[in-house]
C-alpha cells in the first residue's frame, strides 16, 4: 500500500502542511513513522479521510484554510455567466478584482451579487473564497 508524507497528504487535501500536522497531532489523520522517522499516512486512510473531509465541508469550524496569500475581503459586484466560463468582480475597499473561472465553480460557491467573498491573489491567479 502506498503511503504519503505529511507534505504530500497536505497537497492532496488542499491544505497547508501545518494544518495536516495539526490534524495528525489531534488524531484526525492516522500516521505511522518510517525507518527515517518521517510521519507517513497510509493511502487508504488518506482516501477515506479526504472523502470525510469533503462531506463535512472541510474543517470543524467555518474558518477557511488556504495557503494562498494576499487576501482581499470584499463584496461581489458583478457576475457574468457564460455557457462554460464566468467572470466575477469583487470590490475590496479601493481594489476592484476580476476573476475568470468556470461557471460550475460560481454555481458551486453559490456566488451572488451583494454577497461577501474573498479574492486571493497568487501571482497572476485570483482565487475566490466564499466567506
Amino acid at each position: 500500500m502506498q503511503s504519503y508524507t505529511i507534505g504530500q497528504a497536505a497537497r492532496l487535501l488542499g491544505v497547508s502542511p501545518d494544518t495536516a500536522r495539526r490534524w495528525a497531532d489531534a488524531g484526525r489523520i492516522t500516521t505511522h513513522r518510517d525507518e527515517g522517522g518521517r510521519r507517513l499516512v497510509d493511502g487508504r486512510d488518506l482516501a477515506a479521510f479526504s472523502v470525510e473531509l469533503a462531506r463535512s465541508g472541510g474543517t470543524d469550524d467555518d474558518t477557511a484554510y488556504t495557503s494562498v496569500r494576499n487576501a482581499f475581503a470584499g463584496i461581489v459586484t458583478a457576475i457574468k455567466l457564460g455557457d462554460v466560463a464566468a467572470q466575477v468582480e469583487i470590490q475590496a475597499g479601493p481594489h476592484r478584482l476580476v476573476s475568470l473561472l468556470t461557471r460550475e465553480a460560481v454555481e458551486e460557491l453559490g456566488l451572488e451579487v451583494g454577497m461577501e467573498a474573498t479574492a486571493r491573489v497568487k501571482s497572476t491567479n485570483v482565487h475566490i473564497d466564499k466567506t
